[in-house]
C-alpha cells in the first residue's frame, strides 16, 4: 500500500513539473514563426473566360488571367497545367512581390478539332498559403467554316 501511494505521488510530481516548464524556442521554431507572418496569397480578377462563338478558321484564340499577390511574401508560380494539348498556358516565371500583379496567358488551338462547345481547365500551382492550386476555366463555341458545310 505504501509503495502504491509513493508511486502515485511520484507520478503526480513528475506530471506537475513537466507542465510547469515552458518550451524552449529553437532556431527552427523562430524561423517558422517568421515564415508564418509572411505568406504569399494569390487573387485572380476572374477564374473563367468565355471566348463566345468563333469560326474554325479563327481557331487559335488567347486570353489573359490577371492576378495580384495580396500576401506579404513573394508569390512564385510553380506550374500551370492544362487539361489537354490544345490549351497552352504561359505564366510569369519570376517571383511576384507583395502588391504586384502578374498574368497567365492561355491559348486555345482548335485547328483540326471537332467544332462545337468546349470547356478546358488550367490548374495553377503556387506557393500561396491558402490557394496552392487554383483552377482557371476557358470555354467557347467553335463553329464550322461555311465552305465545309
Amino acid at each position: 500500500m505504501k509503495k502504491m501511494l509513493f508511486y502515485s505521488l511520484l507520478l503526480a510530481a513528475s506530471v506537475w513539473s513537466l507542465q510547469a516548464q515552458e518550451p524552449q524556442k529553437t532556431t527552427v521554431n523562430v524561423a517558422q514563426e517568421q515564415n508564418d507572418e509572411k505568406v504569399a496569397e494569390i487573387k485572380f480578377d476572374t477564374l473563367t473566360y468565355d471566348f463566345g462563338s468563333f469560326s474554325e478558321s479563327e481557331a487559335v484564340v488567347s486570353c489573359e488571367f490577371a492576378f495580384t499577390n495580396v500576401g506579404t511574401a513573394p508569390l512564385v508560380i510553380h506550374q500551370a497545367i492544362s487539361s489537354c494539348g490544345c490549351t497552352v498556358p504561359d505564366y510569369t516565371k519570376t517571383p511576384i512581390k507583395p502588391g504586384e500583379r502578374g498574368a497567365i496567358k492561355v491559348t486555345y488551338n482548335g485547328k483540326g478539332k471537332f467544332p462545337g462547345q468546349f470547356r478546358k481547365v488550367v490548374t495553377v500551382r503556387s506557393n500561396a498559403k491558402e490557394n496552392k492550386a487554383v483552377n482557371l476555366y476557358i470555354k467557347g463555341n467553335m463553329t464550322p467554316d461555311e465552305e465545309q458545310k
